[in-house]
């Protein structure tokens, strides 16, 4: 328990770090439908930055699922994977 009375978290939380990569990605789309309307060479060159984009976050998230434990140990009671009966009234 803390300071305050509160127990310890049973269950740990794992949270990505900031990245441009979705913004580099969507950068990328907005020129692939630049290049629909406008000019060819605009889709080609914003479908190699979206490419470059969503392969940075692949690999990113590869390295971050790696990283994570393989296994918590259980500190809760473990619900039951049965749906609870009607009573007979």
């Amino acid at each position: 328990m803390s300071d305050n009375g509160t127990p310890e978290a049973s269950e740990l939380v794992y949270v990505p770090e900031p990245s441009w990569l979705p913004a580099i990605a969507a950068f990328g789309l907005l020129g692939v439908l630049a290049g629909i309307f406008v000019w060819w060479p605009y889709g080609v060159i914003g479908a190699v930055i979206a490419l470059v984009g969503v392969i940075g976050m692949l690999r990113r998230t590869r390295g971050d699922v790696d990283r994570l434990p393989r296994r918590q140990k259980l500190t809760t009671a473990v619900l039951p994977a049965v749906p609870p009966r009607k009573r007979a009234e």
